[in-house]
């Protein structure tokens, strides 16, 4: 039987909620807004299918270089290389330091 290769393949607990925080996000997550050259990271929310970067860049940091309707498009650095992610504001935490 071949294996399916679908975005959340070997995901089961990397997109996991702890168990307290099971359910359903806060709305003003989705509210949040970024300017532009603001750090920040990106953490999954696995109860918000919508807007959802792919998982190689879940916990990785980066900078908001601009916004795509919704979204809004970070530059990280996956490697030797720089790329942009776009991602709903769910699924970004403004950076604490």
């Amino acid at each position: 039987m071949k294996a399916s290769k679908g975005t959340r393949t070997k995901t089961r607990t990397l997109l996991q909620k702890k168990p307290r925080a099971r359910g359903l996000s806060p709305i003003t997550r989705g509210f949040q807004s970024f300017e532009d050259g603001e750090k920040v990271n990106i953490i999954i929310d696995p109860s918000v299918h919508k807007g959802m970067p792919f998982s190689r860049f879940h916990g990785l940091t980066g900078v908001v270089i601009g916004q795509r309707g919704a979204a809004f498009e970070v530059s990280v650095k996956d490697g030797n290389k720089t790329k942009i992610v776009v991602a709903r504001p769910e699924h970004l935490v403004k950076t604490k330091i």
